[in-house]
């Protein structure tokens, strides 16, 4: 590679490489907890049954939608940082801190528990990245998280309604 061609591949937008690669690692973990209980909530919405089959699957279709909105911006900031964002089955299952879907559909409420507690891992892992680019001082990122975080949380809120008495 040429000098010039070095040149004009660096990336120079006032993050320097440590940061970016720590960053984007983070997120690249965030995007495999994202597609995890994007795919964990897809399942349910296929196999709900129950007295509270159409609100849960109606539910569960406008969650697993909005997951699968997350997962593009998340990807795309990575990439914008000058990684490669990671997408084979395999690259997320050694990423994600979520289990994966039980192989037979659990009860409804035990689909609610495990999306209320998915939620929940998601917005830890947000929220671990959270810290790294405000000090990486990296707008972007933090402002996606912070999204990610808003939702997470009030989506495990209202699962979590469903089980009170």
């Amino acid at each position: 590679m040429s000098n010039k061609s070095s040149k004009l591949n660096k990336i120079d937008i006032g993050i320097n490489e440590k940061d970016r690669q720590a960053i984007a690692d983070g997120l690249s973990k965030l995007l495999a907890d994202t597609y995890t209980l994007y795919l964990t909530t897809h399942n349910f919405h296929w196999n709900v049954t129950g007295p509270m089959f159409n609100t849960l699957h109606v539910m569960f279709m406008a969650q697993y939608t909005e997951l699968w909105n997350a997962v593009d911006p998340i990807a795309e900031r990575i990439r914008s940082l000058g990684h490669f964002a990671p997408g084979s089955y395999d690259q997320f299952s050694k990423l994600t801190s979520l289990p994966d879907v039980p192989a037979t559909p659990p009860k409804a409420t035990d689909m609610i528990r495990t999306l209320v507690k998915g939620h929940e891992a998601v917005a830890r892992t947000a929220r671990r990245i959270f810290n790294l680019a405000g000090s990486a001082n990296d707008q972007p990122t933090a402002d996606l998280l912070t999204q990610r975080l808003d939702i997470h949380e009030k989506t495990a809120w209202m699962l979590r309604s469903l089980l009170e008495e």
